[in-house]
């Protein structure tokens, strides 16, 4: 299916001075609720006493919509524009955010708030669909590439403010007031105020494209999807690389589930026994910096290397910086600059051995459908994450946290057999 890219625009306004009134808030938008769902739900269940067990389990489950959202992207198409998609759903998950406050005083709030939180996934996986695919829509393919940084720049911004700002805020409001629920709902209160504000004002900053309506026969959509995949399916080494997609971050999948609660957790369960204002900035700052610069550092050297011979250093980078992670479960250190510094080193590791895998999802989809192949690769990256977490907590309950990250490190192997097995054009990703 081909789309038209022309875009309508006031004749004072160019298309490039528009962008910057929507771009920056649309992908900020489009962060927060992932980053809410994935981490922030995490330090939230810690702080109230939730195991774990039941932590990784039940968060990893959140990880489902975005592994299974190719399956109805293309209904997104289909009805209504990407810009009533877009400001209807920033205007749904202010009132989920709101119903997350409302629902944390509650006696079943572990209950209601993960209820909660799941409809809050789908909601961030379509909204990822229709942010994508209006920013598509709204710029022509030179304006498309010149902003790809700035989106990956506030994208980020939001990552900031989730994991760092906010749980800064939960942690303060709970040191004044001594109460650990009201510090939550207020963040909630705020992110709903927010969301509500971001429909309104992409309501009128948002442009309105010629090309922007609804594409497609619904009475097509379940052959078509089942087409494309059937084609995905039928790459060659399909099955290699379906293994690359779901092991190369086995490690890293577990960690980061039980690194939050083990930044947190008292000394004598064998955390760090740190505050959560400490954990908002050490990890959700510090550690997002740092995983900026490692990602951008990946970038430049594949565009003078290329993937293939990036691609062993970056599956080295992925890995072993986790050992940071066995020197502070054995020593606990106290000191709160090593502790930046480890959780920094392990964040821009990650960062730079992430690049790859983006890349090769990249190669991977490239071809006829290439949008759509991209999307199921984005599913299976999910999966990679959603799997391995959920028997985290139970594995860090059984072994400990010293041994847990033992084991993450053991786990680099399957990393490394996947990364030797695979095949990638040595032109791939050079500038």
């Amino acid at each position: 299916m081909t789309r038209d890219v022309t875009t309508s625009h006031s004749p004072e306004q160019t298309p490039a001075t528009g962008a910057w009134r929507w771009i920056p808030s649309l992908y900020f938008s489009q962060g927060i609720p992932y980053v809410v769902v994935m981490t922030l739900s995490v330090i939230m269940y810690k702080n109230m006493g939730i195991s774990n067990e039941d932590i990784a389990l039940y968060t990893s489950w959140l990880y489902l919509p975005f592994v299974i959202k190719p399956l109805w992207s293309p209904f997104v198409d289909m009805f209504k524009t990407k810009r009533f998609w877009v400001i209807t759903l920033e205007l749904v998950i202010g009132a989920l955010f709101g119903l997350v406050a409302f629902t944390i005083p509650m006696s079943s709030f572990f209950q209601m708030t993960l209820l909660v939180f799941w409809l809050l996934a789908f909601g961030a996986a379509t909204h990822d669909i229709s942010s994508d695919g209006f920013y598509m829509l709204a710029l022509e393919q030179h304006q498309q590439a010149a902003f790809v940084g700035v989106r990956s720049m506030f994208f980020r911004m939001s990552m900031l403010t989730g994991q760092g700002a906010l749980v800064y805020l939960a942690g303060t409001l709970k040191d004044l007031t001594g109460n650990v629920a009201f510090g939550w709902m207020v963040v909630f209160g705020v992110l709903a105020a927010m969301f509500v504000s971001l429909s309104l004002y992409h309501k009128w900053a948002l442009p309105r494209p010629d090309s922007d309506h609804a594409q497609g026969d619904p009475n097509q959509v379940v052959a078509t999807f089942f087409t494309i995949f059937g084609k995905f399916i039928k790459k060659k080494n399909i099955l290699l690389t379906i293994a690359f997609l779901l092991l190369y971050r086995f490690g890293e999948a577990q960690l980061v589930k039980m690194a939050p609660p083990f930044l947190l957790d008292s000394l004598d369960k064998g955390g760090l026994g740190l505050s959560t204002q400490a954990v908002g900035i050490v990890y959700g700052t510090g550690g997002m910096i740092a995983l900026t610069l490692g990602g951008l550092a990946g970038g430049a050297l594949i565009s003078i290397y290329g993937l293939k011979r990036c691609l062993w250093p970056m599956a080295l980078a992925i890995n072993v910086p986790h050992i940071v992670y066995v020197y502070l479960a054995f020593v606990q250190p106290q000191n709160i600059y090593l502790v930046g510094a480890a959780v920094a080193i392990e964040q821009m590791g990650y960062g730079f051995g992430f690049t790859a895998y983006v890349l090769y999802m990249i190669m991977t989809a490239d071809g006829e459908h290439k949008t759509a192949h991209y999307a199921i690769c984005t599913g299976f990256m999910a999966m990679s994450m959603m799997l391995p977490g959920m028997f985290s907590g139970w594995l860090q309950a059984t072994l400990g946290y010293a041994h847990f990250f033992v084991w993450i490190c053991l786990a680099a192997i399957p990393t490394f057999i996947v990364t030797a097995l695979i095949t990638v054009d040595p032109e791939f990703g050079k500038k």
